[in-house]
């Protein structure tokens, strides 16, 4: 692929979510073409449904081999699966058909990548249960491209402007995410913040890991992890030339982390980085009685391809109506073209 734009794949999502809604208004946008050859992934049907919905005047062509993507910016290029009965299809419902469509353009963008066929894949939002539903046991995005890249030391980093958090571990009980903090998965997670920092342009990060327990333990007060696990990574981080301080207490360490005090932080389990970042990124409109603004993009590291993602759900209360928020996906655009790059 010689040419100065890359080509980006975009999953589609659930088709009866508001994912090919905020795709078609993302590709309209005059920036998000100005900076990469998108393609879509996805059924035809389902995107020309999605546009009439929006009331955006692009014209849909499918595609069968990504090198016919032109940079012309008045059509949206599809690479048509032809997996949805757009005529039945339900707006925010989970179901079986849903979810199988929605894990077919996932496998495709994944399989796109690794023939090194697409520079980068962005995925749209999916619904866990109407994936599993489908027959596929997956938790989310994440792992389904771990296991179909193959790849065993992945992790979550959250991305909105300056704002940057990984995650320890993700779709797991509360239990069992205590018991993932070891030594090991610290420091990979630590190694994988550094890389990703550096892939941004940040010559030498300045990285904060979180505490598990409360206070970061008080001197080991409130628990062992601290001391048997977090320190000890940290301090191996160290020796190998990472600026890296800890364990942070986890309620203080987000606002300085905004403040720009440290480039990225290192979160013990999901909710701990989730919700700092989602308290800075989705907007409630309280007259609405709705989501406004919704920003920030989900990154997968570890893998042999690049992924990112919107950071929110199906917005199944939305689907249908054209008045989803595409902030989100356009962040998710913008950085995979700027990973891209850099890769």
């Amino acid at each position: 692929m010689n040419t100065n734009k890359p080509v980006i794949a975009i999953s589609m999502g659930d088709p009866a979510g508001v994912g090919p809604e905020i795709i078609v208004k993302s590709l309209y946008e005059k920036n998000v073409r100005d900076i990469c050859r998108p393609v879509v992934v996805g059924d035809r049907d389902v995107i020309k449904k999605a546009r009439d919905i929006t009331g955006i005047d692009l014209d849909i062509w499918p595609v069968t081999d990504t090198s016919d993507i032109q940079c012309d910016n008045n059509i949206m290029y599809v690479i048509d699966l032809k997996n949805v009965e757009v005529d039945t299809l339900e707006y925010g419902k989970i179901s079986a058909a849903a979810g199988n469509a929605a894990f077919e353009a996932i496998k495709k963008v994944i399989d796109l990548a690794l023939a090194n066929k697409v520079h980068a894949t962005v995925t749209g939002p999916i619904h866990k249960e109407s994936i599993n539903l489908a027959g596929h046991h997956f938790s989310g995005h994440t792992e389904i491209y771990a296991h179909f890249t193959g790849s065993k030391d992945v992790a979550m980093l959250l991305v909105d402007g300056n704002f940057r958090v990984i995650h320890v571990s993700t779709h797991v009980s509360l239990r069992e995410a205590c018991d993932l903090v070891r030594k090991e998965r610290v420091l990979k997670v630590i190694k994988l913040l550094y890389d990703a920092c550096r892939a941004f342009g940040i010559d030498k990060p300045r990285l904060a890991v979180t505490g598990l327990n409360p206070h970061a333990s008080d001197g080991g007060l409130f628990g062992q992890e601290e001391e048997k696990e977090i320190q000890p990574a940290i301090a191996e981080a160290l020796q190998a030339g990472i600026d890296v301080h800890g364990p942070v207490p986890a309620d203080t360490v987000y606002s300085q982390t905004a403040g720009g005090v440290y480039d990225g932080c290192v979160a013990m389990y999901h909710d701990q980085g989730h919700i700092p970042f989602k308290m800075r990124g989705f907007i409630w409109d309280a007259d609405k009685g709705t989501w406004g603004k919704i920003h920030g993009v989900n990154i997968t590291l570890g893998l042999p391809i690049i992924r990112t993602s919107v950071d929110h759900g199906t917005a199944f209360d939305k689907a249908g109506k054209g008045t989803a928020d595409h902030t989100s996906m356009m962040q998710a655009i913008e950085c995979a073209v700027k990973l891209a790059g850099r890769k």
